[in-house]
């Protein structure tokens, strides 16, 4: 029997998430309808929908069109992306599954970038691999360093994990650092996993920046993989998209045989949704909008911070829709949970507690996903400012 341990930020998000009135745990861009993403189309008699075709399967790599649009986003103009390289997938957790489900297995070994999204790492020890966490640390801006990760290199390492721009920190890996991953990876021969689901949410880092971090996809090592999806940076969590791109035909060809034991195919009404999306005419509008949502409410989280700066402590996100914030009573970090839950309870505000959900060491820490509807996050932090003048002395401290 496989051994499967609770998934605690989808568990906790499974049984608060409908009984908040504030909900800034999401890490969604605030999502859209069909209606609305008419709306920020520059063709908007284009059709959505063909609702002539018959509901087949589909095609059962992904759909021409929305896979056109994706080698579009991932080309560099010397390189361009065959549309054979990519496959589409019912959202990004399925994508990040099947890439470990058929690159790894018993007796290999794993190294995932941490903190980070549980599955990353929980599903290779799933499988059989031993999993390495290579830590990134707050008092080096949430990046972790080259040195670790070379410690933790063996001779059965199959595969390396990063997650770019980072949920729940907001931080990124930049340019050099990522060059530098792939020197180590392509050493040792090693993969290299990029989940990349909050690009292109870059609100507070510029493309003209040197260390801008491209697409790990973009960087000339073969032996990459990269994830992505619908969900978070282009607000459609409902149609659950999501692909596997990579530049090796070999990885692609692993990846198909291991996802006709389980998905087949993803919707074809999802898959037009979503071609629609990224299509020229629709993704630049779409995401101009969730950028800007982004750097509007970031600006209300950082007020938030400046002004309770007794008691909470962060690293400013340079990307995505996640903050990891930390939460002390003089000086000493609180119970997470205990003040997640206080919080719920007296306000309807939902946050995430990071003791729970990314690690027992991340005492005091609450990751808040500060993209939904400007007026849910500004109304929601000023009930958290609230509580804590009049509600933060009972909870709870850490142990």
């Amino acid at each position: 029997m496989v051994q499967i341990e609770t998934f605690s930020v989808e568990s906790w998000m499974d049984e608060h998430e409908t009984k908040c009135t504030h909900n800034i745990a999401e890490t969604c861009c605030a999502s859209i309808s069909i209606d609305q993403l008419r709306e920020l189309s520059e063709d908007k008699d284009r059709q959505i929908f063909q609702t002539s075709k018959a509901l087949t399967y589909g095609a059962i790599r992904g759909s021409e069109d929305l896979r056109s649009n994706l080698a579009r986003l991932y080309s560099a103009r010397s390189t361009p992306l065959p549309l054979e390289n990519i496959l589409s997938t019912p959202g990004a957790i399925q994508a990040n599954f099947l890439c470990a489900y058929a690159l790894v297995g018993r007796g290999d070994h794993v190294i995932c970038h941490y903190p980070t999204y549980q599955s990353l790492y929980e599903v290779p020890k799933q499988l059989g691999a031993s999993v390495s966490l290579w830590n990134a640390k707050p008092e080096n801006a949430w990046t972790p360093s080259i040195p670790d990760l070379k410690s933790l290199i063996q001779p059965n390492t199959k595969l390396i994990i990063i997650n770019n721009p980072n949920n729940p920190t907001g931080a990124v890996l930049k340019k050099s650092l990522l060059q530098e991953i792939i020197a180590v990876a392509s050493e040792h021969e090693i993969s290299i996993l990029s989940d990349e689901v909050y690009r292109p949410i870059f609100h507070s880092i510029s493309p003209v920046d040197p260390e801008f971090p491209p697409s790990l996809l973009s960087m000339g090592y073969k032996n990459t993989i990269v994830t992505g999806s619908m969900s978070k940076a282009y607000a459609l969590a409902g149609i659950r998209v999501g692909w596997i791109a990579s530049r090796s035909s070999s990885i692609i060809e692993k990846i198909v045989e291991a996802r006709h034991y389980t998905t087949i195919s993803v919707s074809q009404l999802d898959e037009q949704v979503a071609a629609y999306a990224l299509h020229q005419n629709t993704i630049h509008s779409l995401l101009s909008r969730n950028i800007q949502l982004a750097k509007a409410n970031l600006a209300v989280l950082e007020k938030f911070v400046d002004k309770n700066d007794e008691t909470c402590e962060w690293v400013k996100p340079l990307a995505g829709t996640t903050a990891f914030v930390k939460f002390h009573i003089e000086g000493k970090p609180v119970d997470s949970v205990d003040f997640c839950k206080r919080l719920i309870e007296k306000t309807g505000v939902l946050f995430v507690p990071g003791s729970e959900c990314f690690g027992k060491e991340f005492k005091g820490y609450v990751r808040i996903g500060f993209v939904n509807n400007t007026e849910v996050v500004e109304e929601g932090m000023k009930k958290v400012t609230q509580f804590l003048r009049k509600e933060f002395d009972g909870v709870k401290l850490a142990e």
